[in-house]
């Protein structure tokens, strides 16, 4: 179930979850609903790794499973400029989790999750922490309806992005900022206070089927659900040369709980929003001088450059393996 606010000296995280259920969010959901310091607000649902009818199913799934009983609400369906869009089914299965049997129907959703965000940020004003794994369009759209919300919320930390690396998607893109790069831009230029979490980090992040096996083994059933949707996703990762499953979204949680596992850079971040280099990701670092640009005047935003994969593992470890 979700945790209630832990007592003694450790602080509270109040947290809604952005997500587009996906394998690789399931672990991530877990970790939210049993980290001891973690208060999980709500799940908001956006498209992605599959259309937002399962991404919105998935997550009620999922929340029941591991007991989490955070609200969960169905967000956007499309970019802000919409796009023919082409799911993973390879990498997600053809239910966005793995294949594995869910026993409900992916029925059309209504969308909430943009009045949920604004009312939740209101509501605890400098206090929320918004995790998004997914498309950033829900949040892009909320600063939209609501702009000073931006100077309501604690943080965002997101997972997306690759910095002076290639991509997953493209070589110059992420597939969660590719998927929605205009959205993504106003995320980064907004005034609230951003991390992200790139494929600099995640590739570190590396769980082997060994490493999964033995969470299985040691944790309950909900565990040993993750790892039973988990197993194509790891075969993917495994055929392109891996030594396991990259751990994206649950990295980015642990940042949350985390901080001093990554290194942080500053700066301004641009995403460029179409041709070839749509989707790619670039920071003008702090302290580096330039002409007058379209950089200037947006706010330096953090960048985990890198961080200590090993160590984000045993923390994943700790708070999902162990019932």
């Amino acid at each position: 179930m979700s945790h209630s606010p832990a007592r003694g000296s450790r602080p509270m995280h109040k947290v809604i979850f952005d997500t587009d259920p996906g394998v690789d969010d399931a672990l991530a959901l877990l970790y939210l609903a049993r980290h001891p310091d973690i208060d999980l607000l709500g799940v908001t649902t956006v498209f992605g790794n599959a259309p937002l009818s399962m991404t919105f199913r998935n997550a009620r799934v999922l929340a029941r499973a591991f007991g989490a009983t955070a609200p969960v609400h169905a967000g956007a369906a499309e970019a802000l400029v919409p796009v023919a869009e082409d799911f993973p089914w390879h990498i997600h299965g053809n239910n966005g989790l793995g294949n594995l049997p869910v026993g409900e129907p992916a029925d059309p959703p209504t969308s909430t999750a943009v009045a949920f965000l604004i009312d939740t940020i209101r509501a605890h004003p400098g206090e929320v922490r918004i995790l998004a794994v997914g498309r950033m369009t829900n949040l892009a759209l909320a600063l939209a309806e609501a702009p000073e919300i931006a100077g309501l919320v604690r943080d965002v930390v997101l997972m997306g992005g690759a910095f002076g690396t290639h991509g997953n998607i493209t070589p110059a893109a992420e597939a969660n900022i590719f998927g929605d790069p205009l959205a993504a831009d106003h995320v980064f230029r907004a005034q609230w206070p951003v991390t992200a979490i790139p494929l600099n980090v995640t590739r570190r992040t590396v769980m082997t089927r060994q490493a999964l096996a033995d969470l299985c083994r040691t944790g309950d059933d909900a565990m040993r659900m993750v790892g039973a949707l988990s197993q194509d996703y790891i075969g993917f990762y495994e055929s392109n040369g891996e030594a396991g499953m990259l751990v994206h979204d649950c990295t980015a949680g642990v940042f949350l709980t985390d901080p001093d596992l990554f290194d942080l850079q500053g700066g301004s971040v641009r995403v460029c929003d179409h041709g070839p280099f749509r989707g790619q990701t670039l920071q003008r670092p702090d302290g580096i001088g330039f002409p007058p640009s379209d950089w200037d005047g947006r706010r330096s935003q953090q960048v985990a450059m890198d961080g200590d994969g090993a160590a984000i593992l045993d923390r994943i470890a700790k708070v999902c393996g162990n019932a």
